[in-house]
């Protein structure tokens, strides 16, 4: 029987994700994110209604009162900000909240995988693991943010603001590849640049996982369980994938 190709491959590991992540002895790393994150994006919400209404009461106030009928036309220019503004905001700080719980979703649903038995832990794992895990997510803006700020820039330059659409896109889309393979990547010990080469090499399989976790992401309530299911996908995906290197005595 032939290979389905990869292209078509991708979002397969989001739905197997979305069912593997509710395996007993994995659903407290995704209930307790999950309840963090709801928290998060409810007062999200709540802030970003109470923004809009006093950002654009404030500029109609300075409009001379013939100008009223702007308001039709900013309405909508200032909803967009604001919706891109939350999700932005909530993406980053929902990922820095989950990430330790993430890792540990990973770790345990890639040993069932491998058929490995799991490691006795302790305090003293949760105590390194919390500030690592907020260190790789921090590693992972630092990647992020300079290419985001790039093609910005690019939307305010006539003639290429053609491409900053869809170029803005496909990047959201390869995004969401590299911050859920992420985490298993950074379990087995590789490091992001490791990773991201890796990727490279599978470009279409990456963006047919990303674009079903992108699309997700952008619905919110859904979003906070998109988050973990792409963690439990994305670690299928990397256990089949990826062949672990011998650990050098």
């Amino acid at each position: 029987m032939p290979e389905q190709p990869q292209v078509l491959s991708g979002s397969n590991y989001l739905r197997a994700g979305w069912q593997a992540m509710w395996q007993p002895g994995l659903r407290r790393y995704v209930l307790i994110p999950a309840a963090l994150n709801t928290v998060l994006l409810i007062s999200l919400i709540s802030w970003a209604g109470h923004t809009f209404n006093v950002w654009l009461g404030q500029m109609m106030n300075s409009l001379p009162e013939w100008l009223g009928f702007l308001q039709w036309l900013l309405w909508p220019l200032f909803a967009l900000l604001i919706l891109v503004m939350l999700f932005f905001t909530f993406s980053m700080l929902a990922n820095l909240i989950g990430s330790p719980f993430y890792a540990l979703l990973a770790e345990k649903l890639a040993l069932r995988q491998r058929g490995e038995a799991p490691q006795p832990g302790s305090w003293r794992d949760w105590v390194w693991l919390v500030p690592h895990s907020i260190g790789r997510e921090l590693a992972k803006l630092v990647y992020y943010f300079p290419r985001l700020l790039a093609l910005l820039l690019l939307s305010l330059v006539p003639l290429a603001n053609v491409l900053a659409t869809p170029l803005l896109l496909v990047f959201g889309v390869w995004m969401m590849a590299v911050q859920y393979l992420d985490y298993q990547a950074d379990n087995d010990g590789v490091s992001l640049g490791q990773q991201l080469g890796w990727m490279r090499q599978r470009r279409s399989l990456m963006f047919s996982f990303g674009l079903p976790v992108y699309v997700g992401s952008l619905i919110p309530l859904l979003n906070v369980l998109i988050m973990p299911a792409a963690v439990a996908g994305s670690t299928l995906l990397w256990v089949e994938h990826y062949t672990r290197q011998p650990k050098l005595i």
